[in-house]
């Protein structure tokens, strides 16, 4: 557990990555500092408070990602672009998707990450993949819903929801 005795060392240890990874989501060093200044009062108003803190990093790398996606929510639309200027799509929303699902994948057991992986390269057939794997189609099916279910539940989606909301 983190208290706020404990910050100012982990805090200048922890800015570095915050700054890159708000680089990575922003469009301009100003408002990529911004977003790091702003994550970084959160997290120490959060401790004050008395938040209950086991991995720090990860608690920061949160209440970043969170804030990023509130600034891409709440920009307002300009005037339409002319087509000579028309600007490629910002990718980091999909690359933040993309790494955070990666994550939630490492997390897996082996026997199941290695069935997403599959399905991630292309395999989608469960026939294939019992074949492939030498396991029967019961717990290749089995191993599938429960890895599933917990990336479900690691990416905050809800339970119901289709398998392709997953990527």
């Amino acid at each position: 557990m983190y208290s706020t005795h404990d910050m100012p060392s982990d805090l200048d240890a922890l800015l570095p990555r915050l700054a890159g990874r708000a680089r990575r989501l922003s469009d301009s060093q100003s408002d990529a500092d911004d977003l790091a200044q702003e994550t970084a009062l959160k997290l120490w108003a959060a401790l004050r408070k008395g938040a209950e803190v086991d991995d720090l990093d990860r608690y920061a790398m949160t209440i970043l990602r969170n804030l990023a996606r509130q600034r891409w929510r709440s920009d307002k639309p300009t005037d339409p672009l002319e087509e000579e200027s028309a600007a490629v799509p910002p990718t980091a929303p999909a690359r933040m998707a993309c790494a955070d699902l990666a994550a939630a994948v490492e997390k897996l057991p082996e026997t199941q990450a290695l069935l997403i992986n599959m399905i991630a390269a292309g395999e989608t057939s469960p026939t294939a993949l019992a074949q492939r794997t030498g396991l029967p189609l019961g717990t290749v099916m089995s191993r599938l819903a429960r890895a599933r279910s917990k990336l479900r539940a690691e990416m905050g989606i809800a339970q119901k929801a289709p398998v392709s909301d997953l990527y």
